[in-house]
């Protein structure tokens, strides 16, 4: 058995009831590093742990679906919702394993955020750009969402496109710098690490952060 577990968006206390059974029951524990320190805590004794990085998931990834192909109990963590942001790191998970793998679903950090943010998704667009390959197209829609004058919460890339690269980008392209903004970092917090106009979005952040840019007309 192999399952792919949305844990939440970095702390226990979001994490659902089903997923939490999953990990105490693995033989196999498997996910990047940041994300398996999250539920440690949870992980058997007794399961094997597979942790990775960016540069060696797909090595990784194939030990994991041998440990799978031998009938060990594997769950690959992923932070947030596994359909949210992770679909790139799922897709390596079934070429590993040669198959469909099952899904669990977890509490994304979009979701805390529209809670935090007191937005809702009816009126709110969420666009993930934490993804590799072309991302044009996804920085297009953004400006149509936000001229549409509906809510984006947004999750960054973190190697090149971060906040205030994308409140920038935006800027350059015509978009209101009266746009108020908020990034967060630690969604278990009751308070955005910052907030103010698109104009003044100049900060660096950790690659653990999200944003949620308000309509004007919000």
């Amino acid at each position: 058995m192999i399952i792919c577990a949305g844990v939440g968006p970095g702390h226990l206390d979001f994490m659902t009831r089903g997923v939490a059974h999953h990990i105490a029951n693995a033989d196999v524990v498997a996910g990047f590093d940041a994300v398996v320190e999250i539920i440690r805590p949870l992980i058997p004794v007794t399961a094997q742990i597979v942790t990775m990085n960016y540069r060696d998931q797909v090595a990784q990834l194939k030990r994991v679906a041998g440990e799978h192909h031998a009938g060990k109990r594997c769950v690959v963590v992923f932070m947030g919702d596994v359909h949210f942001s992770g679909f790139q790191y799922l897709q390596r998970v079934e070429q590993a394993c040669g198959h469909p793998v099952d899904t669990w679903p977890g509490i994304s950090s979009a979701q805390v955020v529209a809670s935090r943010g007191k937005v809702c998704f009816d009126e709110t667009t969420f666009i993930t750009f934490h993804r590799r390959g072309d991302i044009e197209p996804f920085k297009q829609h953004l400006v149509h969402v936000l001229d549409d004058q509906r809510n984006a919460i947004v999750t960054p890339r973190p190697w090149d496109f971060m906040p205030k690269d994308i409140a920038c980008w935006l800027l350059a392209q015509g978009l209101s710098p009266d746009h108020p903004v908020e990034v967060w970092e630690n969604l278990t917090r009751g308070e955005a690490h910052w907030r103010g106009a698109l104009r003044d979005c100049t900060l660096e952040y950790s690659d653990m952060s999200i944003m949620l840019i308000r309509a004007l007309c919000a």
